[in-house]
């Protein structure tokens, strides 16, 4: 018979301290998203506050003049940006723990890193002050359904005809497509305006007739039938594209062009008139008034080239930095009434410390991958050397997660664009003169493709033919993979499309 008992047992298990849970964290926000938590912080933590340099310190003049001095700072200036708070990533990185400890990820053993950071063709500096600005462009906020209203008004309608003409313009989504049927339409007019699906129908058509042409179709036949009514009789192949647009579309999609002159029993010459007129035709009408907001990609890390080497900059003009209040910090005394006060004033400490901790590490995994991809960053994707997560966690002296954090929604503006960090990361591909990136394999395909005879377009099996003459070892399959991701057609669509344009 079981009996319930009482046992005592002593058991080791690791647990992450707070300071180690936000440092983790904090390690893997995007800049962005980075400074709304900074400014959150701000809000919440009255023993925060942000670090302004000071204007009477040396070079402070031409903070923002992006002059090139800003790059050769010497030992001495890091050092005493170094001793206010900041990082110096000229010292060895033992050399910035300290306090809080419990928050320190994969430190490296000291030396290591100074002595790459001395050898190397790179260096990593710190100077957000000179950084630029990026500016975006003016909008308008005029919506697509505005933008018919306006055009509704000006047609000087009876109130009946504009109701109707509302209610469709209601129905019409940011592409420019109808999406509700003409009953939907006409229950939505009820009970204020009674409409007969004529009455609805004929406005319809009359705001088919309003910019951007196109717009209020109910299909993409439709759509494209509007713009071509708008384009005169005589042009060459009209009436040959408005059937293509009736009824051929889905050949039309799968490039079928043979099939095409079959069943419309025309010549090549015919059909290639008739394709560019449908080609010509926007399927997506609304997006040339509403256009759909851009995302700004905004770089956590800038490269450039000076007196012939490679420097890595961080980009600190988004994230400001912070410190703790001194005056609040030193009016604090022993009683239990300012309890709170120490608790917010520990969080402001661990909050910069793993600020610091994010930045350290960010800029060490980014001037290790800017020195061994120094010859992409000259060269192009074909010297894109082959590179993985090891590799970095390796060089650096931590953990391949903490490399995956670092480098997830990081991105770097170098000299040849803006890349993600892990663009940087690539497979290996044997080869006879030692393993190629896969990156650097794509990069050859493209080329190969961009160069060849369009009347003999290159198959798969010639593609890695020519890239073993070139000592790069890869099976037929793998190009067609690589050809794939590259988004480069067949070589018999790529005969076809030739063909047809």
């Amino acid at each position: 018979m079981l009996k319930p008992a009482l046992q005592l047992r002593l058991s080791q298990q690791l647990k992450m301290t707070p300071q180690l849970q936000q440092a983790i964290h904090l390690l893997q926000l995007p800049i962005i998203d980075l400074r709304v938590r900074i400014q959150q912080a701000l809000e919440q933590n009255v023993m925060l506050e942000i670090d302004e340099p000071d204007a009477e310190a040396p070079g402070a003049g031409d903070a923002g003049g992006g002059s090139d001095a800003s790059f050769e700072r010497d030992a001495t200036a890091d050092a005493a940006d170094g001793a206010d708070g900041g990082l110096d990533f000229d010292a060895p990185s033992g050399a910035t723990d300290g306090a809080d400890g419990g928050a320190d990820l994969d430190a490296p053993a000291a030396g290591g890193w100074d002595d790459a950071q001395r050898a190397g063709p790179s260096e990593t500096v710190r100077h957000g002050d000179s950084l630029p600005t990026f500016e975006h462009a003016d909008r308008s906020d005029e919506t697509l359904s505005d933008h018919l209203l306006w055009q509704l008004e000006l047609e000087n309608l009876d109130p009946r005809s504009t109701a109707i003409g509302q209610a469709i313009i209601d129905a019409v989504n940011d592409d420019g497509y109808v999406t509700d049927d003409l009953e939907t339409i006409r229950a939505t007019l009820a009970p204020d305006v009674v409409a007969s699906p004529a009455e609805i129908e004929s406005m319809l058509e009359r705001v088919q007739t309003f910019d951007p042409a196109g717009v209020a179709a109910r299909s993409v036949a439709e759509c494209m039938l509007l713009q071509l009514d708008q384009l005169d009789r005589e042009v060459p192949g009209l009436d040959l594209a408005r059937t293509i647009a009736r009824e051929h579309l889905e050949l039309l999609a799968e490039q079928r062009y043979d099939a095409l002159k079959r069943q419309l029993r025309v010549t090549g010459s015919e059909l290639k008139d008739a394709l560019l007129l449908v080609r010509a035709c926007h399927p997506r009408p609304g997006a040339a008034v509403q256009a759909a907001a851009a995302d700004y990609v905004v770089p956590d890390v800038f490269v450039r080239r000076v007196d012939g080497r490679w420097v890595v900059e961080l980009n600190d003009s988004i994230a400001p930095r912070l410190r703790v209040n001194p005056v609040y910090a030193g009016s604090l005394g022993r009683s239990s009434d300012y309890d709170v006060l120490r608790t917010q004033l520990q969080e402001a400490r661990w909050l910069i410390r793993s600020l610091e901790i994010r930045n350290e590490t960010l800029a060490r995994v980014a001037l290790t991958i800017v020195e061994r991809q120094s010859a992409f960053l000259e060269h192009g994707d074909e010297h894109m050397q082959p590179m993985v997560l090891r590799d970095v966690a390796e060089a650096i002296g931590m953990h391949e997660s903490t490399i995956s954090r670092v480098t997830a929604n990081k991105y770097m503006l170098t000299p040849r664009g803006m890349f993600e960090l892990r663009y940087f990361f690539s497979s290996h591909v044997g080869g006879s003169e030692g393993d190629r990136s896969s990156t650097a394999v794509r990069a050859k395909i493209r080329k190969l493709v961009a160069a060849e005879n369009p009347e003999k377009p290159l198959s798969d099996s010639r593609i890695a033919r020519m890239l073993a003459e070139d000592g790069v070892h890869v099976a037929r399959r793998t190009v067609a993979k690589y050809r794939e991701t590259l988004k480069i057609p067949s070589s018999s669509d790529r005969r076809q499309r030739r063909l047809a344009g």
